[in-house]
């Protein structure tokens, strides 16, 4: 189990856009990356195809996944995460001691 999944809540903690918060759209782990909606935007060029127009576009582009934290659900600030076993079950509980449960 991966402490950032698909749908989490994360703060970047450092570089360009430190401060900024979104939702984890891909999880990259061949690459310990991840890739935030509204964080590290990068032009494209994009040639059109019959469902979208062509031209230039913002698109996310993966961040390293040690620059984010989740958010703790309880006070809304970044947490470490650690692993429980709960009902035969391990989850991953915030600092706070909350589960943390990934919102899609």
């Amino acid at each position: 189990m991966r402490r950032l999944r698909k749908g989490d809540l994360v703060v970047v903690i450092s570089g360009e856009d430190k401060g900024k918060q979104g939702r984890v759209t891909r999880v990259l782990a061949e690459r310990d990356a991840v890739v935030v909606e509204g964080v590290n935007r990068a032009k494209r060029h994009v040639k059109s195809l019959p469902e979208r127009p062509g031209g230039i576009m913002d698109v996310d582009t993966p961040i390293a996944a040690c620059k984010v934290m989740p958010v703790d659900p309880q006070t809304g600030k970044p947490t470490r995460v650690k692993f429980q076993v709960v009902d035969g079950k391990k989850t991953r509980i915030a600092k706070s001691g909350a589960a943390l449960t990934v919102q899609e």
